[in-house]
């Protein structure tokens, strides 16, 4: 058999860079649930029409056979579709079960998802997302959008990671920017301005006039109210120096400023007001969020989300939401490929019992065992080689202790093979330090 060739975009991590990974979803997971967020996995297939009603095109979504041996391949209820992401699942998800859930409904959900992206660093066609939604009947009150970055914020910062900063922007401001300089095409305008980092100031000038109907003085409005960015609630002093009124662009000003002011109590520096940050998708009414690690701005933003009022309805009855969701892979393999995160051994292990003899390995299984039993990571040396060889093994994992049962009546000994200091020690009682019982993660 040929050696395999790896499928880009498919990641696959060494033992010990899932341990990280692992180490990473338990503390963002552990910070979601100190804010209420309930846990919730849902199936990995949407039905094709579902996955692309809300502005995705075709081209990103994986669609699945529902037999190999199907020649006439998916249709009807069979068209389904590997999601892209986790919002279209969980709005169909409160759809089908509001009648069991308590609204407003607080979820957090840890998952992979499928994109049919092009490969590059910290882009990938499967990748893990970690999502919290809160979700509401008909109406939900603006300051669930204010908590959004707290939760980030946090979660975040229990990480071994750089320091992140969350933009902010409300798209109220921008579509009663827009209407209030005549625009009367407030979606293309949004999508014209969203590329201006890509395009510059003359590409989306450019853009404007041919997609958005703008005029020069129109265009160059749109841009001013993009280059408004403050730490507080200044931008709404620059937002009014622009000399647009529109209501829906004073309701936009009012629900940011009260984001970025319930940031700033909580962490000084998190937030910042950014009026360029639009979100591509369109289902976003409200605030939406763009995260980005300093240091690595140059690949975008490893945590986004919004204020959705629109995408999940049944009848007469919405269920307007806010959410936001972590880039686990994204974060995690931009900061593997700069080798920033390392863990202290590449096991588990903390302590490795030699084997005398064979014959007398049953007298290591008890002593694991006990070790065990309290909580102590533990394995037993493959083999009754020459103690040398045991603690050689050992070291190339970097197990910290060997454990030697005690021959003949002899009590049992620990080796720290680190320091060499060895002691005696029963399994009943003994404990590492707290640094030693798990692999450390910086």
């Amino acid at each position: 058999m040929s050696k395999p060739t790896p499928i880009s975009g498919f990641p696959e991590w060494t033992p010990a860079q899932r341990m990280i990974e692992q180490y990473v979803l338990d503390r963002i997971r552990s910070t979601f649930e100190l804010y209420g967020f309930a846990p919730l996995e849902t199936r990995a297939v949407e039905p094709l029409d579902q996955l692309l009603r809300k502005g995705e095109t075709s081209k990103e979504v994986y669609v699945i056979r529902r037999l190999q041996g199907d020649p006439e391949g998916a249709a009807g209820d069979d068209a389904l579709g590997l999601h892209f992401d986790l919002t279209v699942p969980f709005a169909r998800y409160v759809l089908e079960n509001a009648g069991k859930l308590q609204f407003p409904f607080r979820r957090y959900q840890i998952q992979k998802v499928w994109r049919g992206e092009r490969p590059q660093e910290g882009r990938y066609r499967e990748f893990l997302q970690a999502d919290i939604d809160i979700v509401d009947r008909d109406t939900l009150a603006p300051h669930h959008e204010a908590e959004m970055p707290l939760v980030i914020g946090d979660a975040l910062r229990a990480l071994p990671i750089p320091p992140v900063r969350i933009q902010v922007n409300n798209r109220k401001i921008c579509e009663g920017f827009y209407r209030g300089i005549g625009l009367t095409d407030p979606e293309a305008t949004l999508r014209a301005v969203d590329k201006l980092d890509k395009i510059g100031p003359a590409g989306v000038t450019e853009l404007l006039a041919t997609t958005a109907g703008a005029s020069e003085a129109q265009a160059k409005a749109c841009l001013a109210l993009a280059e408004i960015s403050a730490p507080d609630a200044s931008f709404a002093d620059a937002v009014r120096a622009l000399g647009v009124s529109d209501p829906l662009l004073d309701e936009g000003v009012a629900e940011l400023t009260a984001v970025v002011e319930t940031a700033a109590a909580h962490s000084p520096g998190l937030c910042v007001a950014d009026l360029r940050i639009a979100r591509g998708l369109d289902y976003y009414t409200g605030t939406v969020y763009e995260t980005q690690m300093i240091g690595y701005e140059r690949f975008g933003s490893i945590c986004s989300g919004g204020r959705y009022d629109n995408l999940a309805s049944a009848g007469t009855i919405r269920f307007p939401g806010v959410g936001i969701s972590i880039g686990v892979t994204r974060l995690l393999g931009l900061l593997f490929g700069a080798e920033a995160l390392t863990v202290s051994r590449s096991v588990p292990t903390c302590v490795v019992v030699a084997v005398t003899s064979e014959e007398l390995r049953g007298a290591s299984n008890r002593v694991a065992e006990a070790l065990r039993s309290r909580g102590v990571p533990t394995e037993v040396s493959p083999s009754a080689a020459k103690f040398g060889k045991q603690i050689r093994y050992a070291q190339r994992r970097g197990i910290p202790y060997v454990w030697f049962p005690g021959a003949e009546g002899a009590p049992d000994e620990v080796k720290d093979i680190r320091s060499g200091d060895q002691v005696v020690a029963a399994a009943w009682e003994w404990t590492p330090p707290r640094a030693d019982l798990t692999p450390l993660v910086s």
